[in-house]
């Protein structure tokens, strides 16, 4: 009997910090998996639970980019940039739960998010929701900076395309919110209609000769 007490006393303190050790290498993955400025989860997590939204049924994916964020960044410096990102950061994750979603950065001034949607009228009142916010003033150091976003937003159901497809359909919205001066623009289809140059559409910033829009 005395034998087993002593066996389970001196395994206690090594189940302790098996435990511990488990909790911290939980604890450095979730943070290798968020952005480090923003707090937001990055591609790789968010493709995971993305993928989850999407496999309840009627959903929405969105891209989203800064409209203004290079101006800023270059005349007030980067403190102010990540200001910027921050706000920004800190608005979608209020706005991205009442929607049953999840939210990331992607890098850059470049977000995405995938919520759940039950009609066009909701997908609609939910980028509206989303626009307006982003366009609200970001305060630094005494200045107030008008950021602003151009969001684009896909409607689609757990048959339609992959993830990959339905972010190239959000960004080809994203692109026309952009063109007509920023806010919102819905896509009218998940299948991606333009281009792609090494899966990115054809003339957006990071393919070959493409000088992609003015952030």
């Amino acid at each position: 009997m005395s034998y087993t007490l002593t066996a389970v006393s001196a395994a206690l303190p090594v189940a302790a910090g098996w435990s511990l050790h488990s909790l911290r290498l939980r604890r450095r993955v979730e943070a290798a998996r968020r952005d480090p400025l923003t707090g937001l989860v990055t591609r790789d997590a968010f493709t995971e639970r993305a993928a989850r939204v999407l496999g309840k049924g009627q959903s929405a994916v969105y891209l989203i980019d800064l409209d203004r964020f290079k101006q800023i960044n270059d005349t007030h410096g980067h403190a102010a940039g990540d200001a910027v990102l921050r706000a920004t950061a800190k608005r979608l994750t209020h706005w991205v739960p009442t929607n049953d979603g999840i939210v990331a950065r992607f890098g850059g001034d470049e977000f995405a998010a995938v919520t759940r949607v039950r009609s066009r009228t909701e997908l609609i009142s939910q980028a509206d929701d989303l626009a307006r916010a982003l366009r609200a003033p970001v305060s630094f150091e005494g200045r107030q900076f008008v950021v602003g976003a151009s969001v684009g937003a896909v409607p689609c159901d757990s048959n339609g395309p992959d993830l990959s497809a339905l972010l190239r359909r959000a960004d080809e919205a994203m692109y026309a919110a952009k063109q007509s001066g920023g806010g919102r623009f819905l896509a009218d289809g998940p299948t991606p209609v333009h281009r792609t140059v090494n899966g990115r559409r054809a003339g957006r910033r990071g393919t070959a000769g493409g000088s992609g829009v003015a952030a």
